[in-house]
């Protein structure tokens, strides 16, 4: 996050989504990284630096486990894979 926040990804996309889920064409997806926890699978976290067509830079924190995965983290890992078949 600290690396994330000192390239300019300052903008919090997780209280902000709903703009991602209205608009997902206007999103790319820049950085992904996983983290787990030590002892818990069920700890799996994953963050988005996402930036805007319009520059607007941004971080999104979801849950990856599969009982905790938003609909707003599926748009942006299915953001994500299309965007690596171009």
């Amino acid at each position: 996050m600290d690396e994330l926040n000192e390239n300019g990804f300052n903008y919090d996309f997780n209280k902000n989504e709903a703009v991602i889920l209205k608009n997902p064409a206007n999103y790319e997806i820049k950085h992904i990284y996983r983290y787990e926890g030590e002892s818990n699978p069920d700890d799996e976290a994953i963050v988005f630096g996402i930036q805007s067509k319009s520059g607007k830079k941004g971080v999104y924190v979801a849950g990856f486990a599969a009982n905790s995965i938003t609909e707003t983290a599926q748009l942006l890992l299915d953001i994500s894979i299309k965007s690596r078949k171009k």
